[in-house]
């Protein structure tokens, strides 16, 4: 599709290796979203000479127009140094001539407001220093990302582009909430030494700067030629018989594709001959009910509310003039009388009834454990692990009550700590106390007596 994409890569002014013509052939150019000069192979000159261009810039990513200085002579593909509020940039021009001013005019883009010039065409130099720029701005993505982290801002950096001069730095962002970004321009400053612009986009404009494969297997369209978004709701889905499934209907961006609005002008028109209250339809055989409608086929396919078993396939014509009858009081006698034969597609591979030639073991189903027994048997895993834990528990506290009472010393009802005497014992007096206790005794004792 583009010179990058065949790796054919380009010269050192800019230019594409694999096309002569300077990046503007009919094929796809080397810029994302290309337009195709096709008053240039005509020979025609202007009546009325213009004096803008259409420039753009990183392969594509943002354009403007410019005005010509008297006398200037610059050509389609020409890469050229054109002036900015600070300094210049350089790009290369996509179109030149009548069709600037018709592409101005489907911009909404009037002459008065075009205030800057092209300066010239581009040097070695002026494409040098803008191969640097570009060189870096990869590692300022990177460097960005992580500043915006530390401040712990709400927003998402998706792009950066460094002008061709290198003297300012343009940061796309992305936020739902409203950002201060006092710190953070001091922090870039800081860190890029140039001048900071911030530019919010959507979500849309994000995947169109960052591109990327869409589930058609192609580019996506917002990062090739589509410049312009249209508002896209699921009635479009609707529309054309699609099933409302959000994940299947959104795109890179996370809003609904674009492509849901490419056909769907024929579906409107397609469905103008069907009837607008067609859901139901009284027969002799029953009241019949609308299962599904072929938009393109002019074909509505009923059933009957009491028996279900089968699709009739009846003409959008019948069906008004069934409903027709309806209105004046009238029936008719069944839907097969209104069917039309609907011709099937034939098969291209004809497959072999193998059925009693190869015989297959059959499959022994495991018994999933649902139901609750006496035993173990037929029990979850977390059903066993939940008896396990809890007669561990128990365990455990039966354990922890035989500890406890093996510490606690017997108390008598005196209070004393004197166990009780049992049934034919004598309690014991007070003097029989144990040896230990008396050696203890005069061990403290002699060592209160102070020497005298």
């Amino acid at each position: 599709m583009s010179c990058q994409a065949c790796s054919s890569g380009t010269n050192p002014d800019g230019s594409p290796r694999g096309c002569g013509s300077k990046g503007s052939c009919g094929t796809g150019s080397c810029n994302r979203l290309s337009t195709f000069d096709w008053l240039s192979h005509l020979g025609l000159d202007d009546s009325v000479p213009t004096h803008f261009v259409e420039v753009s810039f990183k392969e594509g990513m943002s354009k403007g127009f410019y005005k010509l200085r008297p006398g200037s002579q610059v050509f389609t593909g020409d890469n050229v140094a054109v002036e900015t509020k600070s300094g210049y940039d350089v790009g290369r021009v996509t179109l030149s001539g009548e069709l600037v001013r018709l592409q101005m005019k489907k911009k909404r883009v009037q002459e008065k407001h075009v205030h800057h010039d092209v300066l010239r065409v581009a040097n070695f130099r002026d494409l040098e220093r803008m191969f640097d720029a570009r060189s870096r701005e990869k590692e300022t993505l990177v460097k960005s990302r992580a500043i915006v982290r530390t401040l712990g801002l709400d927003m998402k950096v998706s792009d950066v582009e460094w002008q061709g001069d290198g003297r300012k730095v343009t940061v796309y962002y992305t936020a739902t909430k409203r950002v201060d970004f006092r710190e953070l321009i001091r922090q870039f400053a800081h860190a890029f030494k140039t001048k900071i612009e911030m530019k919010q986009i959507g979500a849309r404009q994000e995947s169109a700067r960052l591109g990327g494969i869409g589930s058609c297997g192609r580019e996506l369209c917002c990062s090739t030629w589509l410049s312009d978004f249209k508002s896209v709701n699921t009635a479009a889905a609707r529309y054309q018989n699609i099933a409302i499934n959000q994940t299947k209907l959104s795109g890179q961006c996370g809003r609904l594709k674009c492509c849901l609005n490419y056909e769907l002008d024929t579906y409107l028109e397609a469905l103008e001959a069907f009837p607008k209250r067609a859901d139901k339809l009284k027969t002799d055989q029953g009241l019949a009910i609308l299962i599904k409608t072929d938009i393109f086929k002019q074909i509505m396919y009923y059933t009957y509310k009491e028996n279900r078993g089968a699709l009739y396939a009846i003409p959008v014509k019948k069906v008004h003039e069934v409903i027709a009858l309806n209105k004046a009081g009238e029936t008719v006698s069944d839907l097969k009388s209104l069917e039309v034969v609907v011709k099937s597609v034939e098969k291209e591979h004809v497959y072999e009834d193998v059925t009693g030639v190869v015989e297959l073991k059959p499959l022994e189903k495991r018994r999933r454990g649902r139901k609750r027994g006496k035993t173990g048997r037929g029990k979850s895993s977390s059903t066993r692990n939940k008896e396990k834990n809890s007669a561990t528990a128990k365990e455990g506290g039966d354990a922890t009550k035989k500890r406890s009472n093996r510490r606690r010393k017997p108390k008598s009802k005196n209070g004393s700590g004197q166990p009780k005497a049992e049934s034919g014992q004598q309690p014991a007096a007070k003097g029989d106390a144990p040896k230990k206790n008396k050696s203890r005794n005069r061990s403290r004792n002699r060592r209160k007596k102070k020497p005298e």
